[in-house]
């Protein structure tokens, strides 16, 4: 018996005892496959197949279809059963919704092990699994053809072309599968580019989102018109998104230009220590509109990469990740300033990250009102972890070390003397 022959019976046993029985048993089979499903649910992968990305695969494969599965066969079984004694109607209609549901489970659950796990798929999974079921389960109950007819009754007018709400519908369906298969692809290219061990990081994030967005648009190319929908007829909608470009979406547009301009030209690179705006940090991640530099207190900055391309940047790791630091300490004008520049560069040598070569180095900069300033000068290879610590460590070290030695860190001092005049007193002072 056809699909749209099983329905109408079913129409004519609804209301009668024949179809509450049928019904009864189809909750029956479907309970007892909802129960299968939990316990498959509640078995625990031990750790060994856990860590087994095969293991993994078939449990989650078996989990999602032990429902459906399960069911059309309890279904199958109850029918074989009933079928020389009473109406299977309404089973016979659930044996292919059933089966519809497991091919539409296990399609999809090979989709998202295609693309990343994590991905947008794995978010909109749910939402497309029931919509595509939803549709299945119209055409075999035979109301899919009334709805298309719905559908197609409602045309409108873009441009030149005339449209209904079945080209769209079909039209959206189509650019999803493209984009899907784009997205693969991108995804294929992008595990490609990152086994590609000799070439630099920043072009491999290039190529990738431009591969990414060459085959997206390539999608949507070819998308459109396998369902009759002229190209042409998006520009009227292309001169808009230009007029919103130029004005409301100008800054995104130039962050996303300089996004690659910097992934390109290579200035900037994840882990360089810059300072650019007053903010310092390292760069934990370049994106096409911004990059993220974290500080030493972990506080993540985020920069507009508009930013990095038209202001002046400090990168102090670009080619080589020496960066010198100074640090100023000042002496009494009595002192010996060769021995106090002696244990300040000692003082310094004492800390493992300042380096060796070059040495670190103390310089005279200044004859200052209450005393000598001298300089000192080291460097280091771990800029991205600060230099607070160090320089608590290094001023501590040179106390220490004055102190042994006699020398004397001055301070402001101020002599005030009154010469004679009114109401001083016999000894000087003033009364």
């Amino acid at each position: 018996m056809g699909i749209d022959n099983l329905f109408a019976a079913l129409l004519r046993d609804f209301g009668q005892s024949d179809f509450w029985w049928q019904f009864g048993v189809l909750l029956l089979c479907l309970a007892l496959a909802k129960l299968a499903e939990y316990l498959v649910k509640e078995n625990k992968l031990s750790v060994g197949h856990a860590a087994d990305r095969h293991w993994r695969i078939g449990h989650g494969s078996a989990r999602r279809l032990a429902f459906p599965v399960i069911g059309m066969l309890l279904v199958i079984a109850a029918r074989s059963i009933m079928r020389g004694w009473h109406p299977v109607n309404l089973l016979s209609i659930a044996i292919p919704l059933l089966l519809s549901l497991a091919v539409i489970r296990a399609v999809f659950y090979v989709l998202r092990y295609s693309f990343n796990p994590s991905g947008w798929l794995a978010n909109f999974e749910r939402t497309f699994a029931t919509l595509v079921w939803g549709l299945v389960a119209l055409h075999v109950l035979g109301l899919l053809p009334q709805l298309l007819d719905m559908l197609e009754a409602v045309t409108f007018t873009v441009g030149k072309q005339t449209l209904n709400l079945w080209m769209v519908a079909q039209g959206v369906f189509t650019v999803i599968v493209t984009l899907l298969i784009a997205l693969w692809l991108s995804s294929v290219v992008d595990e490609k580019l990152s086994r590609a061990g000799e070439l630099d990081g920043n072009l491999r994030v290039v190529f990738s989102r431009l591969a990414k967005a060459v085959l997206m648009v390539l999608a949507v190319m070819i998308g459109l018109p396998l369902v009759g929908i002229d190209l042409t007829t998006l520009s009227v909608f292309g001169g808009a998104l230009g007029v919103g470009l130029a004005f409301g979406l100008q800054k995104i547009a130039s962050n996303y230009v300089s996004g690659f301009i910097i992934l390109l030209d290579h200035s900037i690179r994840l882990g360089n220590v810059i300072a650019v705006a007053g903010e310092r940090g390292q760069v934990t991640r370049i994106t096409t509109r911004y990059t993220v530099l974290k500080n030493v207190t972990g506080v993540e900055i985020i920069v507009p990469n508009e930013m990095l391309v038209s202001s002046v940047v400090l990168n102090e790791s670009s080619t080589d990740p020496r960066v010198r630091f100074p640090l100023r300490v000042q002496v009494s004008n009595d002192c010996d300033v060769e021995l106090a520049m002696r244990l300040v560069e000692e003082a310094a040598k004492a800390q493992k990250r300042v380096l060796p070569d070059p040495p670190p180095k103390a310089s005279i900069v200044e004859f200052a009102d209450n005393g000598i300033v001298i300089e000192l000068g080291f460097w280091i290879t771990d800029p991205e972890s600060g230099t607070t610590p160090l320089r608590s460590d290094i001023n501590l070290a040179i106390w220490k070390a004055f102190r042994v030695s006699g020398i004397e860190i001055p301070y402001p001092q101020r002599e005030v003397r009154v010469l004679g005049g009114k109401g001083a007193s016999p000894d000087g002072g003033v009364e």
